[in-house]
């Protein structure tokens, strides 16, 4: 009881170590990301700590999975290495006896990481992909700031206005640049006021002011003046594009009826609920892999903790991209990995029970091994 005890505290300790370390990392790369966006105008860069924050949320799952693998291998490498299991084994418990205590603390975390990835991961996508599409969408009138000159979304037009008096719809000392077809058109007014149409439609009017048309070189290059010139600020909202199988709901992708989406949905959830089944892998081979010789003190296990993780998690992303190709069936490539990490554990864990019987032996039950 004192052991599993230890055992579960310094699990808490270790696991919450690592996924601190984990999240900064996380968070260090976004910020740099994200930032990099907002500096060549593909993101708003006053949603830049939002954005960095649904990106961290969505990556809690994995974040997760690797943590309580990794923290798993720390704390039994270092009872091997401090020769804690010796007195664990001298007590009559063999390394079975590790796998209960263990899954009753990882068993928890295994439930969070299907929660976060089966619900806070499509809600954390779809709303970063909202806020890119709004900005990307915006119209000109929420760029126009009184005494400041802001370009359009799709930077074709610049505005400049002296002055703005909101409560009125009034502009003064208007100056619109637009570039259309490699023609530039510049328009000034002194004067003029915001229109709202039907449809949700908004255009600047501007009064008595002059227009310039092509390039001063040109013989192309006109003057001309206005007494009203209107030009349209946003045109009717657009509607939000369909969300994306990484975005969908559960029952979004259940409930999916067009042919086209099947495979990607099916993909998507085979994902979902494979991420779970594989931290649970992890947990198990990590057992039987956090093997050192006391003696030797050599921390081989942490390679090839991280060959089995990159091997896992790409081949569960593989067998994803077959399903959404349509060349792998949800139903039979749900199981084939994650059965593979529960023999690969049983068998590594059998080779710790008796490591004096050749290898083929361990794997034979007890009243046949002994003969």
């Amino acid at each position: 009881m004192i052991f599993k005890q230890a055992l579960r505290r310094e699990l808490s300790f270790t696991t919450g170590g690592v996924f601190l370390v984990l999240v900064t990392i996380m968070v260090t790369t976004l910020v740099i990301r994200i930032l990099g966006y907002a500096a060549n105008g593909a993101v708003n860069p006053e949603d830049a700590l939002v954005l960095i924050a649904l990106a961290t949320l969505g990556y809690l799952a994995v974040l997760l999975t690797v943590s309580l693998f990794v923290a798993t291998l720390i704390v039994l490498v270092r009872w091997y290495k401090d020769s804690e299991m010796i007195v664990w084994f001298a007590s009559g418990l063999s390394v079975t006896n590790l796998i209960r205590p263990i899954l009753q603390f990882a068993t928890p975390l295994i439930i969070v990481i299907a929660l976060l990835a089966l619900f806070v991961w499509p809600w954390a996508n779809r709303e970063s992909t909202l806020i890119s599409q709004r900005f990307q969408q915006r119209d000109d009138v929420s760029m126009v700031s009184a005494g400041q000159f802001k370009e359009s979304a799709k930077a074709e037009r610049v505005f400049f206005i002296e002055e703005l008096d909101v409560d009125k719809s009034e502009v003064k000392n208007v100056f619109v640049a637009d570039s259309k077809n490699g023609r530039l058109s510049i328009a000034v007014s002194s004067t003029g006021y915001i229109e709202n149409s039907e449809g949700g439609e908004k255009s600047i009017v501007l009064h008595n002011g002059r227009r310039y048309e092509g390039q001063p070189t040109q013989p192309d290059f006109r003057i001309l003046e206005f007494n009203e010139y209107s030009t349209k600020i946003r045109s009717k909202d657009a509607l939000a594009p369909a969300p994306r199988d990484r975005e969908k709901t559960i029952m979004e992708l259940l409930d999916d009826t067009d042919p086209v989406a099947a495979n990607p949905n099916r993909a998507e959830l085979l994902w979902r609920i494979g991420l779970p089944l594989m931290a649970l892998g992890l947990v198990l081979i990590a057992i039987p892999l956090a093997y050192v010789n006391p003696r030797l003190g050599n921390y081989t296990a942490m390679f090839y903790a991280v060959l089995i993780y990159l091997i896992y998690s790409n081949l569960l992303n593989l067998t994803q991209n077959f399903v959404s190709q349509g060349k792998v069936s949800v139903f039979v490539a749900i199981w084939p990995i994650h059965l593979l990490a529960l023999m690969i554990a049983t068998v590594l864990i059998r080779n710790r029970i008796n490591p004096s019987l050749k290898w083929w032996r361990r794997q034979l039950p007890a009243s046949m091994a002994s003969k």
